[in-house]
């Protein structure tokens, strides 16, 4: 560990210096290149210079503890330098192994976020309605931009499906893993003799595809033009602003139709498309691995589920880490950070104890 750590601070030193020369101030991706690449390192570098500080400590107490001329007062403070730098020594390794996990690259990235009705229903097309809240309130909590993408609303209120794109530094890491099968139990306002329901709902995190990664010849679209549909507005099947994109070769279908001009739904549904595309294509290079996977959202069957809210214990399960809440409201009002990173966590000590097999 100790070898890797010092290349990542030799490759720090290397970075700040290549920073200073003009020719890259001038060439603005390689600039931004290594400016992401400084980024990513400073926190490791920065903890195994505490690492070295703490080190430096230990040596020098052990030092003094062997000088046979040092005073018995000096001696004591040694011993308790050398307890206090084992300490923190010990602490800060473990926090360098996980500093040294690697990275997952789309981390950083805007996210996409799809919400579908399953099974229940209307009951399940609110429940979509109660889940896009959720998500809405904690980005914006976090000042995070939120831009619906197409939404397929229901006469109640609800969402057959409603997809939208979050904007913010670390988006998809604090989102994905919420991908899979939410599972609702509560008595539905349609339900007249007050019954629990099980109803559930899918969702699906995509990174948002950066232009360079996802090249798409345009021979392979099919653009289809038709006239938003939905509840209200003086603009609804006025003209035909919404878009459908077909790309040929996968058979992928995305349809945009929240923005009154053609263009800007057409932009739209493309980020949709690539960020489709490169989830595929990430879900391809990693089907050797495909049990560490999340973004399976499965058939959404009742008894598929990462998640389930119950509302009349007020009780939220993540079943993936068997965390159990009894603040339902508060979650469903944006309060996710507690599970956000419990799952976090999980994940991280996972990824370490495969590590050390």
């Amino acid at each position: 560990m100790i070898e890797r750590l010092e290349n990542i601070e030799k490759r720090y030193l290397e970075i700040n210096s290549e920073l200073c020369d003009q020719n890259v101030l001038s060439d603005q991706n390689r600039y931004r290149a290594l400016m992401k690449e400084l980024k990513n390192l400073t926190p490791i570098v920065e903890k195994y210079r505490e690492y070295k500080k703490e080190n430096q400590n230990l040596n020098e107490a052990k030092t003094i503890l062997s000088d046979s001329s040092a005073d018995k007062e000096l001696k004591e403070m040694a011993e308790s330098e050398m307890e206090s730098a084992k300490e923190n020594l010990e602490k800060i390794s473990e926090q360098l192994k996980v500093l040294l996990l690697p990275k997952d690259p789309n981390d950083d990235r805007n996210v996409i976020i799809e919400i579908r009705g399953g099974a229940g229903g209307e009951e399940a097309a609110l429940f979509a309605g109660v889940l896009f809240r959720m998500y809405n309130m904690y980005a914006q909590n976090r000042r995070w931009k939120v831009e619906i993408l197409n939404a397929n609303e229901t006469q109640l209120g609800g969402y057959k499906e409603i997809s939208f794109m979050i904007s913010g530094e670390g988006a998809y890491s604090r989102f994905k893993f919420e991908s899979g099968v939410h599972r609702v139990q509560r008595v539905p306002d349609t339900e007249a003799q007050g019954r629990v329901h099980t109803s559930t709902v899918t969702v699906a995190v995509l990174p948002e595809a950066e232009d360079v990664e996802i090249e798409i010849n345009p021979a392979d679209l099919q653009i289809d033009t038709y006239r938003a549909g939905g509840a209200g507005g003086q603009h609804v099947n006025k003209t035909e602003s919404a878009i459908r994109i077909t790309h040929i070769p996968t058979g992928v279908v995305v349809e945009c139709q929240d923005e009154r001009s053609q263009y800007k739904n057409k932009d739209k549904a493309m980020k949709v498309l690539k960020s489709r595309l490169l989830e595929a294509k990430i879900r391809e290079q990693e089907s050797a691995v495909a049990q560490e996977r999340r973004s399976q959202v499965g058939t959404g069957d009742r008894s598929e589920r990462i998640r389930t809210y119950n509302y009349p214990q007020s009780r939220i399960t993540d079943h993936r880490i068997g965390l159990t809440l009894y603040r339902l409201e508060d979650v469903l009002n944006g309060d996710l950070d507690e599970i956000i990173d419990a799952l976090i966590t999980a994940d991280r000590a996972a990824k370490l104890a495969g590590n050390e097999e």
